[in-house]
């Protein structure tokens, strides 16, 4: 498995969430290969931990995150890892 870690910075809370809920986790749900997903926030710093099957699935979907960002959020970066364990 392999993760896509986001960072983004939330410049407006309000429509960052909403467009969170509405678009980005039905939109990346549906993704080949999705396993689970973990979007969190704290002050306006939003990080967010996308698992997939295979590396060649997270890339794919990291190169979409990179394109469609949401209205609200500026994207500080996006990196694939390999997930080494998981519980």
């Amino acid at each position: 498995m392999h993760a896509v870690v986001v960072k983004v910075t939330i410049n407006d809370l309000n429509a960052g969430i909403s467009d969170l809920r509405e678009i980005v986790v039905p939109r990346v749900s549906q993704a080949p290969g999705f396993v689970t997903g973990h979007w969190t926030r704290k002050d306006n710093s939003g990080m967010s931990m996308i698992i997939f099957e295979s590396e060649d699935a997270a890339n794919s979907a990291s190169e979409h995150i990179r394109s469609s960002v949401p209205q609200g959020v500026t994207l500080e970066d996006v990196e694939v890892r390999e997930v080494v364990a998981n519980a």
